[in-house]
C-alpha cells in the first residue's frame, strides 16, 4: 500500500463514486481501476492523499467494507 499526494498526473484515471455514498452529500469515497492496482480517494479532497491497493489487498479488504 502506498499514500501518496496527487500531482495531477494520474488524470487519466477513472473515479467511480461509492454507492454508498449519497449524491449530494459530503462523505464520498472513490476508487479507480487501473492493471497494476486499486486507487482510493476521499472525493471531498480530490488532490490530496491517495491509497495506492494490490488488487489482492482489495479483494480482501471488500467483505470488511461491506460488512459481510
Amino acid at each position: 500500500m502506498t499514500l501518496k499526494p496527487s500531482d495531477g498526473a494520474d488524470s487519466k484515471l477513472e473515479w467511480i463514486k461509492s454507492s454508498y455514498s449519497p449524491d449530494d452529500g459530503p462523505s464520498c469515497v472513490e476508487v479507480a481501476n487501473t492493471v497494476a492496482a486499486v486507487h482510493v480517494r476521499d472525493s471531498k479532497i480530490p488532490n490530496g492523499h491517495r491509497l495506492a491497493l494490490a488488487r489482492t489487498t482489495w479483494a480482501a479488504f471488500l467483505p470488511y467494507a461491506s460488512g459481510h
